[in-house]
């Protein structure tokens, strides 16, 4: 089955800052008095222009402030970073990691000779050998250039089992919002008279060569308050969108109604639409095409804090987020992977037999699932090193057998094809390069197929975790890599890094930009595997919803405080960094001890926790986060918490750093912008940077994100990197 992702939600000069004036902390005083400190007269209201994204008045004050980080780009410190990522981004020794289709490696590709970059495929053969041959498909940057218009790769849908015709998404400088164009990959074109959709937020997939499902913004009153789609509709090739019939219609508080199919029986696609009521809470419909209740959407009897995975051998697989209690008492637990027989659903609309694939243990979490002809693979995470399993269903119960792959790292299943037996496999980890393996799943024999240069010294280095002790006594894992013979006397550059939301795990991985310009400048880089997570399932994200929040920023702090505890740092020479839901992280930081910290980088952040669901997707987020427009606990609450709200003016705060993307349609770059306007009236120092591309990612090609991460390091060396 095709999983909908709505995540949608993946890196000066003060002296080292000191405490508040009170014995209290920051964050009790900030709790217990939101708005003492605050300029008179100063409310929500006072920098709504900022939120205008192409207005006058607003682009002439993000100029003025982009000059804030000019002085950076003079520094040889920043050239020669840039240049180091440079000769990375743009190397031919990356892996070209792919997608494999009916005989065909399909890869995206951008290098110095290809900044937007090309689509390309080649044989498996080809693929594996040291020089493959590679034929374009489509060249995004002659297409930009022919078009005149700046176009960013947003990825293809093709239909199987051929895969020849395919629906391109591309994007005006990076945005979220596509434009879908049906392309013909044998003759390289765009299908005159093909299906087209103009520049929305949504998405399709395809019922068969005539047939296309279709969720995109339809004209007033289709969209939903986040600004996804609020219906879905079956559109038949020849005839006008007009016409298309609608499958479904959402409520307007929905985050979106989206299309999507799964097999049947036969191996023929039905129709699936996905309602997501809140972010979190999700309703499936089959929608019959034949029979007497053709067109009358059937709801799977599924909980509604669950995702639909793959499908083997005619078994559904759910992944759970809450339990999910049975007649006969037994009970599958949140953070499960169950399934069910998608044949037997179709009979009657029921669910009579549920098998339980896995049930992580509480330090255990599933990393992802991918599909084959032949097995089941999935990733497994132990206390955040994973390892990877094929699993097998014999028609009444699942078998599993651990793959032997590298451990203590990242194992990530790659893109996988229900209709093949080939399957990518890779693994690295913080000192390791990535290397891509490929498993024939009927055969079980793996071999390597590409692996990264080591970009830097990793050999000098070493890798380690510790464990900090929150505020509620929990331990908090985190990862430090430095270089051997490291002495603890607090003088150690460190970048604390973390985010802490929607579920999402920060695994090892291996950076070629923080090796490059951090770790082999002396830098020491630390990994928070903070609650918010999913680190250890669905309980470790749950811990720290809505009002139950702070306890991630006790985690966070918790890690910071024991870095400093351990000698490795202190706060003259610690700094952090985290982006989207990681900006909130790194504003409340800023608001709440910034005593800890010499250097915040705040990457297209989440800044007025006021008024987040007002803008663009933020209306999604309100499960994460609550409702502001509350009146009970969680308005109030998340008040506490807003770093816009809590810039007090009796407080000595570090130097932060905020860059954001004008082509963010996302997270409204108004948060990083309203965040540098109270930041200046209250007269404390800031750097800025906004990309006027490159969307949420904010790059759009690997010059700016050479750029933009040159920026980041330059700064976090200057505040850091002194005696």
């Amino acid at each position: 089955m095709k999983k909908f992702l709505l995540l949608g939600l993946c890196v000066a000069a003060l002296n080292a800052c000191q405490p508040a004036k009170t014995a209290t902390t920051a964050h009790q005083l900030n709790t217990e008095h939101p708005m003492e400190y605050t300029i008179a007269g100063q409310t929500d209201a006072d920098h709504l222009w900022l939120e205008d994204v192409l207005g006058e008045k607003a682009l002439a004050k993000v100029t003025g402030w982009n000059e804030y980080s000019k002085p950076l780009m003079q520094d040889a410190t920043y050239a020669d970073m840039k240049a180091e990522l440079l000769e990375v981004y743009n190397s031919p020794e990356k892996i070209p990691y792919i997608s494999y289709r009916n005989g065909l490696a399909h890869n995206f590709w951008q290098d110095d000779s290809h900044v937007k970059g090309i689509w390309r495929t080649t044989s498996l053969e080809s693929y594996r050998s040291e020089t493959p041959k590679w034929d374009t498909v489509l060249d995004i940057d002659a297409l930009s250039k022919e078009e005149e218009k700046n176009w960013v790769y947003k990825g293809n849908d093709c239909l199987a089992p051929d895969y020849t015709s395919c629906i391109v998404s591309l994007s005006i400088g990076g945005k979220d919002a596509t434009e879908r164009r049906e392309f013909d990959i044998k003759t390289k074109k765009f299908v005159k008279g093909g299906f087209f959709l103009p520049e929305s937020k949504g998405g399709t997939s395809w019922v068969d060569k005539d047939h296309l499902l279709v969720g995109v913004d339809f004209g007033d009153g289709t969209m939903t308050d986040s600004g996804y789609p609020l219906v879905s509709k079956l559109w038949t090739r020849g005839t006008p969108l007009s016409q298309a019939r609608i499958l479904m219609r959402g409520e307007q508080q929905d985050v979106g109604v989206f299309p999507a199919t799964f097999e049947n029986a036969d191996g023929n696609d039905e129709i699936l639409i996905v309602r997501a009521t809140t972010f979190y809470e999700t309703q499936y419909f089959w929608v019959p095409q034949s029979g007497p209740n053709a067109w009358t959407p059937v709801q799977l009897p599924v909980p509604e804090k669950t995702n639909l995975g793959a499908q083997f051998k005619g078994q559904q697989l759910v992944s759970l987020q809450e339990d999910w209690p049975q007649k006969n008492g037994k009970v599958f637990k949140s953070g499960a992977l169950v399934s069910f027989s998608i044949a037997d659903f179709m009979k009657d609309g029921k669910i009579d037999s549920i098998h339980e694939v896995i049930t992580p243990t509480a330090r255990q979490s599933i990393g992802g699932t991918g599909a084959t002809k032949s097995a089941l693979l999935l990733s497994l995470y132990e206390n955040v090193s994973g390892s990877a399993y094929a699993f097998d269903f014999n028609g009444d119960a699942w078998t599993k057998t651990k793959l032997d792959f590298p451990e203590n790292g990242n194992v990530s299943i790659g893109k996988t094809n229900a209709k093949e037996d080939i399957a990518f496999i890779n693994t690295e980890s913080f000192l390791t390069p990535d290397t891509l393996w490929t498993i024939n799943t009927k055969t079980m024999v793996s071999e390597k197929a590409k692996a990264l240069p080591n970009w830097f010294d990793s050999g000098s280095m070493v890798a380690e975790q510790h464990e900090a002790v929150s505020t509620d006594g929990t331990k908090i894992p985190y990862f430090i890599i430095h270089k051997k013979g490291m002495k603890h006397d607090g003088k150690n550059a460190t970048l604390l890094y973390g985010y802490g939301g929607f579920e999402i795990s920060i695994n090892p991985s291996y950076s070629a930009t923080i090796g490059r310009a951090w770790l082999a400048r002396g830098g020491v880089y630390v990994s928070a595997n903070i609650r918010g997570g999913g680190e250890f399932g669905p309980d470790w994200h749950q811990a720290g919803l809505k009002t139950k929040r702070q306890i991630i920023y006790d985690d966070f702090i918790a890690v910071a405080e024991d870095l400093i505890k351990r000698g490795v740092t202190s706060p003259e020479h610690l700094g952090t960094h985290g982006r989207s839901n990681g900006g909130l992280l790194m504003g409340v930081m800023f608001t709440q001890r910034p005593d800890l910290f010499n250097a915040v980088v705040c990457g297209v952040p989440l800044l007025d926790m006021q008024r987040f669901h007002k803008l663009l997707a933020g209306a999604s987020w309100v499960g994460e986060y609550g409702n502001p427009d509350d009146e009970g606990a969680e308005g109030a609450y998340i008040r506490t918490l807003s770093p816009y709200h809590n810039i007090r003016t009796d407080v000595k705060y570090p130097e932060m750093f905020l860059y954001t993307s004008t082509k963010d349609d996302r997270v409204h770059p108004a948060h990083a912008r309203k965040m540098a306007q109270r930041l200046e009236d209250l007269n404390i120092p800031f750097l800025y940077y906004e990309n006027i591309d490159g969307g949420h990612a904010g790059a759009a090609n690997l010059e700016e994100t050479a750029h933009s991460q040159a920026l980041i390091y330059a700064y976090l060396a200057k505040k850091l990197m002194k005696e």
